[in-house]
């Protein structure tokens, strides 16, 4: 069951750091190589370039929660929403139980 997970290339889980610039602070961002390729596609996409693309996910998420923890694990999520949009959808809700009941 596992083989597509561990015949993995070696390579996109390999990590490496690179330093960029949010707002004029240079700051250094530790992923693993399949999240850089991923974060390059979104970026592609969006036509900016990876720096742009990160600063610009860096404001929307303190716009949003006013606080990043863990910036470099955001990115991550961001990538995994991003290579499969049914981890953006909200939460299935389930109906309302006074309406199972019976009249």
């Amino acid at each position: 069951m596992c083989e597509i997970f561990v015949k993995a290339e070696p390579r996109l889980y390999d990590y490496h750091s690179r330093s960029l610039r949010i707002h004029g602070v240079v700051t250094s961002l530790r992923l693993e190589t399949l999240f850089w390729e991923v974060l390059e596609r979104i970026a592609a996409r969006d036509g900016m370039s990876l720096p742009q693309l990160i600063a610009r996910l860096y404001d929307e998420v303190i716009a949003y929660r006013g606080d990043i923890p863990n910036f470099a694990s955001f990115l991550r999520v961001c990538c995994l929403r991003f290579l499969d949009p049914a981890l953006s959808a909200p939460p299935a809700r389930e109906a309302d139980p006074a309406s199972r009941l019976p009249v």
